[in-house]
C-alpha cells in the first residue's frame, strides 16, 4: 500500500502512471536546466525507472501538486531512489517529506539499503542527505570529447572482426554487458529493462555503435545514442570481455563510435563513468576530459 506522506500546506500528492512520464519527463528537464544548465534526461530514461523489476507505479512513486494543479515535484524507491523538486518550489520543505516518504517506504520493503546520485554543486540536496544519515560512495565523472576532423580507428588485434551493430545482436551485447558491469553492480538487469535504456532507445544510434567478435562470440561492444536536439553523441554502455581486455578493443571500439558519429554530423561525444570501474585513465587516453561530476550516496537501512 502506499505510504502516508505529511506534506506542507497547499500540495497534493498521489502515485504516477506510465501516462504520467511526459509530465515527469519536463519537470526534469525544469530541475536540470536550474541545477546544470543544461538537460541530460529524456522520456526514454523516466520510462526506465518504471522498468525496474517489481517496479509499482502505485506504491513506488509519488507526484505532488501544488494549488494550481502544476505537477512540482515527483519521488521513486525501488533499492534506488529519486527526488526531483520545481525550482520554484524549493525550500519549502518538500524534498524533506519526500526523503520522509521514500525511507518509510524502503523500510516497510525490507530494503537493506538506499542510494541516491546528486549533481556536483546541488548542496541542498547533500545537506538534506547528510542530515539523514546518506554518507557518499561513488564518484561518476562526465567526460566529453569534440572532433575538428573525422577520427582515426586503429586496426584491431588479430582474431578480431569489428562491425556495427545490427538487428539480432541485443541478446548478446546484453549478456555481455550485464557480466561486465556486474563486476561491481550487483544487480543484474533484465533483458526487457536493460533494451527500455539502449538498444530500444527511439535515440539509439545503430550506425555508432561498434561490435567486436572473436569467432562467433561477441567480445566488445559500445551502445551509442544520438542526443536530442544537440549535435552531441552519447556513448551509454560500453564493455569487453575479461579474458579480451588488455588488447586495446576498447579504445579501437570509442574510436570507432567517434568515426561514426562524426560521419554521421556530430562534432562531439560524452560518456559516464564511476570511480569503481578503474576507466578513467582509458578516457583520456582517447583524449577525453572530465567536464562535471555527480556524487552516489547510500544510506544502510539495516539498523534504522
Amino acid at each position: 500500500m502506499l505510504q502516508r506522506v505529511a506534506m506542507p500546506a497547499g500540495y497534493r500528492t498521489r502515485p504516477s502512471a506510465l501516462t504520467d512520464v511526459p509530465a515527469i519527463s519536463a519537470l526534469v528537464v525544469s530541475c536540470e536546466r536550474d541545477v546544470l544548465g543544461w538537460t541530460e534526461t529524456d522520456a526514454a530514461a523516466v520510462a526506465a525507472v518504471f522498468a525496474r523489476p517489481g517496479f509499482d507505479p502505485a506504491t513506488h512513486t509519488l507526484l505532488v501538486y501544488d494549488e494550481t494543479d502544476a505537477l512540482v515535484a515527483w519521488a521513486w524507491v525501488k533499492q534506488r531512489c529519486g527526488v526531483e523538486v520545481h525550482p520554484g518550489h524549493r525550500g519549502r520543505g518538500l524534498g524533506s517529506a519526500l526523503l520522509s516518504w521514500i525511507e518509510a517506504k524502503a523500510g516497510a520493503d525490507d530494503a537493506a539499503q538506499l542510494t541516491q546520485t546528486v549533481a556536483k554543486g546541488d548542496e541542498a540536496a547533500v545537506a538534506l542527505l547528510r542530515t539523514r544519515g546518506f554518507d557518499p560512495i561513488v564518484v561518476n565523472w562526465r567526460l566529453e570529447i569534440a572532433w575538428t576532423a573525422e577520427p582515426e580507428v586503429p586496426d584491431p588485434p588479430v582474431g578480431i572482426v569489428v562491425r556495427s551493430f545490427r538487428s539480432g545482436d541485443g541478446p548478446a551485447a546484453h549478456r555481455l554487458l550485464e557480466d561486465a558491469f556486474g563486476e561491481w553492480n550487483q544487480r543484474r538487469r533484465s533483458y526487457e529493462e536493460w533494451a527500455v535504456l539502449t538498444v530500444e532507445r527511439a535515440s539509439f544510434a545503430p550506425d555508432a555503435s561498434p561490435v567486436a567478435f572473436a569467432g562467433d562470440q561477441m567480445v566488445g561492444a559500445v551502445l551509442a545514442l544520438e542526443v536530442p536536439g544537440s549535435a552531441e553523441g552519447f556513448v551509454e554502455r560500453l564493455a569487453v570481455r575479461r579474458d579480451y581486455r588488455g588488447r586495446g578493443i576498447a579504445r579501437l571500439l570509442l574510436q570507432d563510435t567517434f568515426r561514426g558519429f562524426h560521419r554521421n554530423g556530430r562534432r562531439s561525444c560524452a560518456l559516464w563513468t564511476h570511480s569503481r570501474t578503474g576507466a578513467l585513465t582509458l578516457y583520456e587516453r582517447v583524449g577525453m576530459s572530465v567536464a562535471r561530476s555527480t556524487t552516489v550516496y547510500a544510506k544502510s537501512l539495516k539498523n534504522s
